[in-house]
């Protein structure tokens, strides 16, 4: 990191030590201890400029406080039934980690439907991966690999989408990226994931449609265990009972309470919407020289680590 990197991060770190609660816990929360690391990537999602990534960074801590981002760990979604339904149609799950120590998200794009509950059960399972993510599972990885790690790999399942659903892709997106800070995604082809994927991580760390040619983001695997978006993979298991403990935790006398966590979305900033520019230029693409029916079976991530939304990089 060069000079001018670490100026930028010292002014921006002085900026920040003059922020008070209640925005002071939720930076504690974003932070988890790695300041340098935090207020890089947002000066990155800004071009190393301090006085327009402070301004991110304030109104992603107002954001949080306003809608109670810091609880949203102690607001389990019920009847489990309910999750289940969740997590059968809006696919997103933890498959392992690449050889570097990286946390591998899979998101499977094409076969997500969210038709089976209200937006606002996706708005919430969604903020509870992201949230378990940065501040339990990067934290236990950092500690593991003894070195900071807070970042993950993306991985982005295509499978069944197609022209015509371009404008749920992009809602699907709004949400992934309005949640998400700046991670690490790569770019990968199906034909080419045998040899290039390894170079990153092993096979059991791959998503399981990975594993199985025409598999797909299959809600149906034959091993229900190895399918990373299913209520029954150990990663949903460990999130979905951390948050009901600390429901009771947090509110020890009483029941759990059922009904969805409404959340206020934030807009987007236009950068925010590159990838979905990206995706749709691809299939276009190979639809006009392949003579495709308009859908893209496989796998196609985006290769660019700075993807950027209003409040959060």
């Amino acid at each position: 990191m060069g000079t001018v990197s670490h100026d930028a991060i010292n002014q921006f770190k002085a900026l920040m030590d003059q922020v008070e609660e209640p925005l002071k816990g939720a930076y504690q929360n974003v932070h988890q201890g790695y300041h340098a690391e935090t207020l890089a990537r947002f000066l990155k999602a800004r071009e190393w400029n301090v006085i327009k990534a402070h301004k991110m960074l304030v109104d992603c801590l107002h954001w949080r406080v306003q809608n109670e981002i810091d609880n949203m760990l102690t607001k389990p979604i019920i009847p489990a039934d309910l999750y289940r339904a969740v997590r059968d149609s809006q696919l997103i799950g933890m498959s392992g980690y690449s050889r570097e120590g990286l946390p591998v998200f899979a998101h499977g794009v094409g076969l997500s439907t969210f038709d089976k509950a209200s937006v606002h059960y996706y708005v919430q399972s969604h903020i509870q991966i992201n949230e378990y993510r940065d501040r339990i599972v990067l934290p236990t990885a950092s500690k593991k690999y003894g070195r900071p790690i807070t970042t993950c790999v993306k991985v982005l399942d295509m499978t069944g989408l197609k022209l015509s659903a371009l404008n749920q892709i992009k809602v699907q997106f709004s949400v992934l990226e309005t949640f998400c800070f700046t991670r690490r995604a790569l770019s990968l082809n199906l034909v080419l994931i045998t040899w290039l994927t390894f170079k990153i991580m092993d096979a059991a760390s791959l998503p399981h449609f990975c594993k199985r040619e025409g598999s797909g983001s299959s809600r149906h695997s034959e091993y229900t265990n190895e399918n990373c978006f299913s209520l029954d993979h150990p990663f949903h298991q460990q999130l979905y009972n951390y948050i009901k403990q600390q429901s009771l935790v947090s509110e020890p006398t009483q029941p759990i309470k059922q009904g969805s966590v409404h959340v206020d979305l934030p807009e987007p900033a236009a950068e925010g919407t590159e990838i979905v520019k990206t995706i749709e230029s691809e299939m276009h693409k190979l639809e006009n020289g392949n003579g495709l029916s308009g859908s893209l079976d496989g796998l196609k991530i985006n290769d660019n680590s700075d993807y950027r939304t209003t409040h959060c990089p």
